[in-house]
Formats: structure tokens, C-alpha cells, sequence
């Protein structure tokens, strides 16, 4: 596995690889990689010829200072790991590298047609601007056939399809389903920041999403959102920033279950200081 730092050497792998008729499938992450992070390798070794996997904990996308600090970083555990799978390039930038000085002081502008307004974008002004910005710019450098995205960052997945269509990309986005601890905790790099007890505590979001799918033809959507709410937040050490259920296309809130064909309940939820994310497909 090569591994690079700097865009010139991607570009020049990269150009190579084109002139070979190589396809190439990409896999953008910030790291401090779990299995779910690996499943998507997985695939995308298994259906291209070539895997880039990036490893750029991007700070336009950090709203807060101290959650940018802390994020869990480890690049050499991460090179291990996806050598141990099969991906053959290994692109791990410094800020200084992807960014200008007024790229990383600029908001970058984007037509997020709405998306941008609801759930992680109400309550984290400016992220998506930065997902988008460092995600279009890895597109340029990579050149991807298809990029692998986790649909557990259901909102971001949204985005990043709009994004491909607005920008013009040829790329195929491909969505992979949530991967899960035994206990059903969805695996995420931040799951690294919590104690033992906290990771028991915490499997108790997707427990009770998991639950109220049995009463979807029973109980009208605001009840059901307002007992999944009730029902974490009764858990010692959990506290609910928002439960949204949503038309999985637009992300606009519903209030009925007639509303749409393809529904889906999006949640953040707080266990001790770790904010933590996860879904649940009703239609």
C-alpha cells in the first residue's frame, strides 16, 4: 500500500493509474478507523480495481474548536489496518496541504437546496459547507468511477448526492448500510471517546429505535417521535438533541406516515460528553 501526503504525488498515481484504464474506488474518512470504516474498504476493494482511502480529519467542518481537538486521531493504526484489507493507496493530507490559509478562513459557498437547514445543519451551522468543500476537493483529486459513503451520516449522504449532481461529478455514490456493535451501538470513530459503562448506556439509542418500528401502524408519527424521545432521554446518562423523522429524499420533516414512501428517523443523541448519531428506516 502506497501511503501520501502530498496532492502532487496523489495526482501523479492517480494519472497513472487513468492512463492504465484502472478503475478506481474511493473512500473518504477521517480516520480513527472502526470496522464500519473497513466494510466499506471491503466493498470497494471488491468492486474496483484500484481503493484510495483518505484519512483527513478536515477542520471546515468542525464548528467547535474543542470537538476538532479532541476527535480521536491514530494514522499508523489506520495505514495497518487498511493494508490488512486491500486498499492500494493511502492519502493522508496536513490541513496546510488541502487548504489555502483563505480557503480555511472562508465559508465555502453551496447550494444545499434546503439540505443544509434541518437536523446536523440546524444544530451545526457552517458543517455541510466544509463536508462539502473538502469532499469536492478530494473528488478532483482522486478521480473516483464510485465512492463508498456510510449511511449512517444519512444527512451527509444526502448532501453528497446533490452535491455530485450540482458539480457535475461522474461518480457513482454508493450507500452502505449502518454497521453495529453486538450490542447495536452503530460504530462510529467517536465511540473511542467513551468508558466501557458509556458504551453499555449508549446502545440503548438504537434498542429503542429498533422498538418503535413494531408500532408504526398503531401510533401516529408525533406520538412515536415524542416516545422514542421520552424513552432515551429516561436512560440514565442520555440526553436527545433532536429526533427527526424525515422524507428520506428532501430530509423534510413529516407529520404523518402517508406523507412519504421512504421514511427515516434521524437521531442525536448526548451519552456523558460524546455526541452521537444514528437512524432507523420506517418505509
Amino acid at each position: 500500500m502506497e501511503i501520501i501526503t502530498s496532492k502532487a504525488a496523489l495526482t501523479e498515481h492517480i494519472n497513472a493509474l487513468i492512463e492504465s484504464k484502472k478503475v478506481i474506488g474511493f473512500v473518504p474518512t477521517m480516520g480513527a478507523l472502526h470496522d464500519g470504516h473497513l466494510q466499506l474498504v471491503k466493498r470497494c476493494v471488491s468492486e474496483n480495481d484500484v481503493c484510495v482511502v483518505s484519512v483527513f480529519v478536515n477542520p471546515t467542518q468542525f464548528n467547535d474548536k474543542h470537538d476538532l481537538e479532541v476527535y480521536p486521531r491514530n494514522v499508523e493504526a489506520d495505514a495497518q489496518k487498511l493494508a490488512a484489507v486491500g486498499c492500494a493507496i493511502l492519502f493522508s493530507p496536513t490541513p496546510e496541504e488541502m487548504y489555502t490559509e483563505e480557503e480555511r478562513n472562508t465559508t465555502f459557498e453551496f447550494d444545499f437546496g434546503g439540505l443544509d437547514k434541518v437536523m446536523e445543519g440546524k444544530q451545526r451551522p457552517g458543517h455541510f459547507n466544509g463536508v462539502v468543500q473538502v469532499v469536492s476537493k478530494l473528488f478532483k483529486l482522486v478521480r473516483p468511477t464510485r465512492a463508498y459513503f456510510g449511511e449512517k451520516d444519512f444527512q451527509q449522504l444526502a448532501i453528497i448526492r446533490r452535491m455530485v449532481d450540482l458539480m457535475n461529478f461522474e461518480i457513482e455514490i454508493v450507500g452502505c448500510p449502518i454497521v453495529r456493535e453486538e450490542s447495536g451501538l452503530a460504530l462510529s470513530s467517536r465511540n473511542a471517546l467513551l468508558s466501557e459503562a458509556e458504551r453499555k448506556t449508549a446502545a440503548k439509542i438504537h434498542a429503542v429505535l429498533a422498538e418503535s418500528v413494531q408500532f408504526l401502524s398503531q401510533t401516529s408519527l408525533e406520538e412515536l417521535r415524542s416516545a422514542v424521545v421520552n424513552a432515551i432521554d429516561a436512560t440514565d446518562g442520555l440526553k436527545t438533541e433532536y429526533y427527526a423523522i424525515v422524507d428520506g429524499k428532501s430530509l423534510r420533516e413529516l407529520d404523518n406516515w402517508n406523507q412519504s414512501d421512504d421514511i427515516v428517523g434521524c437521531i442525536t443523541v448526548h451519552c456523558g460528553n460524546v455526541r452521537l448519531i444514528d437512524n432507523i428506516r420506517y418505509k
